[in-house]
């Protein structure tokens, strides 16, 4: 399975074709290659392996990332419980 992840464009260079997003607090540069309609900053996009994939209405992508971030607690709140876990048995 393949996700795209909702990222906020906080600058665009014209000459490489290229924007830096923030996913999450994460900043990383991506392609604006396979994008067809105007960014600009502050527009939310979706991000899938370096290119931008397209736009996304921020609502729906601040609502994306709380859900990622519901995800991620998840995850390292299970991570926590498993070494805590490990620790009891040894």
């Amino acid at each position: 399975m393949c996700l795209a992840i909702p990222s906020k464009v906080i600058s665009i260079d014209k000459a490489t074709n290229t924007a830096m997003l923030d996913t999450l607090g994460v900043q990383r540069e991506a392609s604006l290659d396979l994008m067809n309609e105007e960014i600009n900053i502050g527009d939310y996009v979706l991000l899938h392996i370096g290119y931008v994939m397209g736009k996304i209405d921020e609502e729906q992508a601040k609502l994306s990332l709380e859900t990622y971030e519901e995800i991620i607690k998840a995850i390292e709140e299970e991570e926590r419980e498993l070494q805590e876990a490990n620790k009891n048995l040894s």
